[in-house]
């Protein structure tokens, strides 16, 4: 779970949304398998994970993802089957056929300036369906979700804060404008 920020300062994450019906597909199914997170998280794709900014620091947050986004186009993602991160981690997730470049470059961006950070695993662009289950759980949603096929197209991300309720909000979207699919210019 992500701490509470403090005073003057929140918990953002940016993501490429889950557009319908597959968002609310995935995230129907995440609570199917018990996952305690479902009704909290939005179906996603994370760029930048739980990170703490200031108030302050905003306005140059908002310029460097509006500048981000100016030199991104449109791609297309292909969710195709599910894969998992054990034994590092208890995830279960449904994997990227197409679009992973795209992502990695564009998470890449984002990392940078005012919300350069460092991770703590290598970045894998994917959509969780099962984390803090049962072992059982994680099976079933493996299992269950290995046939799992879809498609969309990604034409911008989203800023999400993580408020005090413990549930993330999409905040603001962030249009890709920029003339290559996936590349920076």
């Amino acid at each position: 779970m992500t701490a509470m920020p403090k005073p003057g300062s929140r918990t953002i994450g940016l993501a490429v949304p889950i557009p319908e019906p597959y968002g609310s597909e995935l995230q129907d199914w995440r609570r199917s398998f018990g996952d305690p997170m479902a009704d909290l998280i939005p179906a996603h794709i994370t760029l930048l994970p739980p990170t703490e900014v200031t108030d302050d620091d905003m306005p140059a947050v908002y310029d460097h993802l509006d500048k981000v986004a100016a030199t991104f186009g449109t791609f297309r993602v292909h969710l195709r089957g599910t894969a998992t991160f054990l034994p590092v981690s208890p995830v279960v997730f449904v994997a990227l056929a197409q679009g992973i470049s795209a992502c990695e470059r564009l998470s890449l961006a984002i990392r940078t300036g005012p919300l350069k950070v460092d991770l703590s695993f290598p970045y894998h662009p994917h959509v969780t369906v099962a984390h803090h289950v049962s072992e059982e759980a994680m099976d079933n949603a493996f299992d269950t979700l290995a046939g799992y096929d879809a498609g969309f197209d990604v034409s911008a991300f989203s800023l999400y804060e993580h408020g005090a309720d413990g549930y993330w909000r999409r905040e603001r979207d962030f249009a890709l404008t920029g003339s290559d699919a996936g590349v920076m210019t």
